[in-house]
């Protein structure tokens, strides 16, 4: 306990310091690269380099705050928890990898961020130690090897340039072929790593971790690594590119909205409205707005660890119980949580004046205004009308109604750890996003539509509120009879199949295939001409000298006999 207090401690000071140094780079408008001497051979050197300005130092207060934030929340969340120690350090291990890649202007040392979050992530969605926790942590860690493998590649490609500090080449060497390559690298690791399609399937099995590990991972570390990576390269990048990344990504903000509305587990609703807002993000950063991009992953950080905070609230209380078909009628019984999980949910609309309003308005607004195709508007309006729809269909499930699980409970708003670290955040959730939207836009973004786009922001999110509430009515009355309407349910729900064709579909014909080889070839063919047929042939032949060895006097007999005989024959 001890341990996690130092670290909440420690955390939360250099979040604040980070805050304020970050305000006073953002009013300088100026930025400082330290490079560390590690060692020096002879006269080859290796240096560390630190890229601080507004954005990185931003970025890092709010992981740390957050992270601050989550390891008290876990005091009492992991308190029965025999290894609570190695499961701090883990979490200290993840949240100091994100660090490392905030702050770095080089490809190698944001390697080793990036690769530290892959394997530290395994570890933690294995952390259980159940089948379930191995299939998903395995999923994670082998989709994100992919973007690795990638980023690998762009490492080697950069040699080209004679150094890796990729800050100094983005701008200068922008239209050159290798970083038209090094761009697509990166686009394809980013898109791994931020699970956009067709890699999207491990981010709802990544569930599998403890519930603070998710309320971080979804919020401020893994999932916005590869945003964070884009808004960094953004300066580099081909037309062609964008054009393929925003078609990717509004496909991915759509599909998650999708899936969202027909899901029934409540840590899966939250992971897939992570999908869809980092869809978003994807979107408008490949239409140049990477600023807006950035801001909304702010925002985003912080109602969404909120809300993973009040579903592991309820989780606990429910005896780890996560479909809300058996939940209802949570307000009676945990008021507190369940004010913070509608006024994050509320945010995550982009109900006015919610910090989620701020970033997500405003992203909608730049749309309607860009020159821009029918797709993108609809798509846009579309996914987030579906994001109110299964916002108000969990709250209907979870908030209202009837109480559906034991009889025999005792339902009651957490400890003082756990409200005292979901009440840390609550502010920030209401306020953060209009104190940004002050600091980051120096100069306001000038907004001039018609009556009718204006407001279809607020009309999509009407619309989505009866939506929403029309599906949980429905899906509570009426048993899916139709078989047409149940795949249909079911091909939404799940990802558009996307998990059974990036693991059963990957793994069914290399694993058959290894199966044949194994029977005809390794245990067939092989050993008929080898290993048996050369172990057969030694038995034989060893069988025959034992029978002469063992014999050895008759055989001379024997010959003796044959040897006279032959004599007599010849003379």
């Amino acid at each position: 306990m001890s341990v996690c207090l130092v670290y909440f401690f420690g955390f939360l000071v250099l979040s604040i310091m980070g805050f304020f140094m970050s305000l006073d780079f953002m009013v300088g408008d100026y930025s400082i690269v330290f490079e560390i001497e590690m060692f020096s051979i002879n006269s080859c050197s290796i240096v560390m380099s630190v890229l601080l300005d507004w954005m990185s130092l931003l970025f890092s207060s709010f992981v740390l705050f957050i992270s601050s934030m989550v390891i008290y929340y876990s005091l009492e969340y992991m308190g029965e928890d025999k290894n609570m120690n190695r499961f701090i350090m883990l979490v200290v291990m993840f949240v100091l990898s994100m660090l490392l890649l905030i702050v770095s202007p080089n490809l190698i040392s944001i390697l080793l961020g990036w690769d530290g979050l892959g394997l530290v992530s395994y570890c933690l969605v294995i952390y259980y130690q159940n089948v379930k926790s191995y299939n998903a942590g395995m999923l994670t860690a082998l989709t994100n090897r992919l973007g690795d493998v990638a980023f690998l590649l762009c490492i080697a490609w950069m040699v080209n340039y004679g150094s890796w500090n990729y800050v100094f080449y983005l701008e200068a060497m922008k239209g050159s072929w290798e970083m038209n390559l090094m761009s697509g690298m990166m686009v394809f690791a980013a898109i791994t790593k931020s699970a956009q399609i067709p890699f999207s399937s491990w981010l709802p099995a990544a569930m599998a971790a403890p519930t603070p590990v998710s309320s971080l991972v979804h919020s401020s570390t893994l999932v916005t690594a590869g945003v964070y990576l884009l808004i960094r390269f953004n300066f580099c990048m081909s037309s062609g590119m964008l054009s393929v990344l925003l078609f990717i990504s509004s496909l991915t903000m759509f599909m998650a909205g999708l899936g969202a509305s027909f899901e029934y587990d409540l840590k899966k609703i939250i992971a897939l409205s992570t999908l869809s807002q980092l869809g978003l993000m994807m979107s408008i950063l490949s239409m140049g707005g990477y600023n807006l991009a950035f801001y909304h992953l702010l925002t985003h950080a912080l109602f969404k660890a909120l809300l993973f905070m009040c579903a592991g609230c309820m989780i606990h209380n429910l005896g780890n119980c996560q479909d809300i078909r058996f939940m209802g009628g949570l307000v009676k019984g945990l008021p507190l949580t369940c004010t913070f999980f509608i006024i994050c949910n509320m945010s995550l609309c982009g109900l006015p004046f919610l910090s989620g309003f701020y970033s997500k308005d405003l992203i909608l607004e730049v749309i309607s205004m860009d020159w821009l195709n029918l797709y993108i508007y609809v798509i846009y309006f579309v996914s987030t009308g579906l994001t109110v729809a299964y916002t108000f269909r969990l709250i209907y499930y979870v908030v209202s109604g009837d109480f559906n699980h034991f009889s025999l409970n005792m339902i009651k708003d957490s400890g003082g750890i756990m409200m005292k670290g979901m009440m840390g955040l609550i502010m920030f959730v209401v306020f953060m996003g209009s104190v940004l939207s002050w600091l980051m836009n120096d100069t306001p973004y000038f907004i001039c539509l018609p009556f009718v786009m204006k407001v279809m922001a607020l009309l999509v999110t009407f619309f989505g509120v009866w939506m929403g509430y029309e599906m949980a009515k429905f899906s509570l009355s009426y048993e899916l009879k139709s078989f047409s309407l149940y795949k249909s349910s079911y091909f939404s729900g799940s990802m558009w199949n996307m998990p059974f064709l990036s693991t059963f579909g990957v793994n069914y014909y290399p694993l058959s295939l290894g199966s044949l080889i194994y029977k005809d070839v390794d245990q067939g063919w092989s050993e008929y001409y080898g290993g048996q047929n050369l172990y057969s042939n030694l038995i034989v032949s060893s069988q025959c000298f034992q029978f002469i060895h063992k014999n050895n006097f008759k055989v001379f007999l024997i010959l003796m006999v044959m040897w006279l005989i032959s004599l007599l024959i010849i003379f």
